[in-house]
């Protein structure tokens, strides 16, 4: 099996950059094939825009939607945007590990989804949700956030996880045809003693033994 780990915060020694790397050396010790992309680390520019492509079909007037669906017939996207859309071709499951950020993903993991998701090589034409292109992936969303656990619940604070996941769950990741699993959430780290953190990557470690056996996450329109 196949994994692209992609993390998106600064700071590698932050409670991101440590089930990153947890997961390196937990999946390759397991016999799994491992690629990764650290978005910060590599300088990855998020602004999408003409650069996302080698030559134009329209040069009078920038439509992005269309110059996709003419890069991918022409092989016409730019060497950054390429590279990472072969990673997310190759995988067979895509973790992503980022910070909770004004109830999303940080910006430049946005950045990252406007421009590698590309329009004729990733979705369209007829090839979205359960028709998707990555109907033969797995997708998880490995987070943290800066609330305690009851923040999250249904009835708490900023109300339930599931909810404000699910433009990422069914809008980004869904869309394009991925299977979905269940978030792992790691709540509060900055309150978290050392023996917390180490006994919460101990956990990470052993769901990602078992990660391809589970059950999916329902992602649906309800």
């Amino acid at each position: 099996m196949k994994v692209l780990l992609i993390l998106a915060h600064p700071e590698p020694q932050s409670m991101n950059g440590a089930p990153f790397t947890t997961a390196i050396t937990t999946l390759e010790a397991a016999g799994y094939e491992v690629q990764t992309t650290n978005l910060y680390a590599m300088s990855f520019n998020p602004v999408s825009d003409r650069h996302n492509f080698t030559n134009l079909q329209n040069t009078a007037f920038y439509k992005q939607q269309l110059e996709e669906l003419h890069a991918t017939g022409t092989g016409g996207f730019a060497a950054d945007v390429e590279a990472e859309q072969q990673k997310v071709e190759w995988c067979d499951l895509m973790i992503w590990q980022f910070p909770l950020w004004w109830f999303s993903v940080p910006g430049i993991l946005k950045g990252w989804v406007d421009r590698v998701f590309a329009m004729g090589r990733f979705y369209g034409q007829g090839k979205v949700y359960e028709q998707g292109v990555f109907t033969d992936k797995k997708a998880l969303l490995s987070i943290t956030t800066g609330g305690a656990e009851e923040a999250y619940f249904k009835e708490g604070l900023h109300g339930d996880i599931y909810n404000i996941l699910k433009h990422i769950h069914r809008g980004m990741l869904g869309f394009t045809g991925f299977t979905v699993l269940r978030p792992h959430i790691i709540y509060e780290p900055s309150r978290q003693t050392p023996e917390m953190r180490e006994q919460v990557l101990t956990q990470w470690k052993n769901r990602l033994q078992e990660v391809f056996n589970e059950t999916p996450l329902e992602v649906g329109v309800h």
